[in-house]
């Protein structure tokens, strides 16, 4: 049994084959996983887990190089581009696109995380960096 970090088989996994560029999706529970993207389902009930559990695990083991989030989160959801600002603390620049460039995106991903949050819009796409 592992003793630290992500103990989630898949996650651990996903994260450990990652590569310069490699891309993932943490996304709401209402967002669409393209046709033969692997999607690692995490969703139990409204809220379980959240989008920021699971964002904070995921960056805790993966290098990022930059993050795509939708535009409308800052519209429709302000309180969630507050606290994404307060957990990336300038890290790795976070660019902002439409929702539906965002999808078009996510067909290129190695994974879609889905997450239990009901938040319309909190989604974030993170591209891999390297560690040298």
């Amino acid at each position: 049994m592992k003793k630290i970090g992500l103990l989630h088989g898949e996650l651990s996994k996903l994260i450990a084959e990652m590569a310069h560029h490699d891309t993932i999706l943490i996304g709401d529970a209402g967002m669409p996983v393209p046709q033969g993207v692997q999607l690692i389902d995490l969703a139990i009930v409204n809220g379980v887990p959240g989008f920021f559990q699971v964002l904070k695990a995921v960056l805790s083991e993966l290098c990022v190089e930059e993050a795509i989030i939708d535009t409308e989160m800052n519209e429709v959801s302000p309180h969630m581009k507050k606290d994404l600002d307060e957990i990336v603390k300038g890290e790795f620049p976070l660019r902002e696109i439409h929702h539906q460039e965002l999808k078009e995106l996510s067909k290129d991903c190695k994974a879609v995380i889905r997450t239990g949050e009901f938040t319309p819009y909190s989604n974030i796409i993170l591209k891999a960096g390297v560690l040298f």
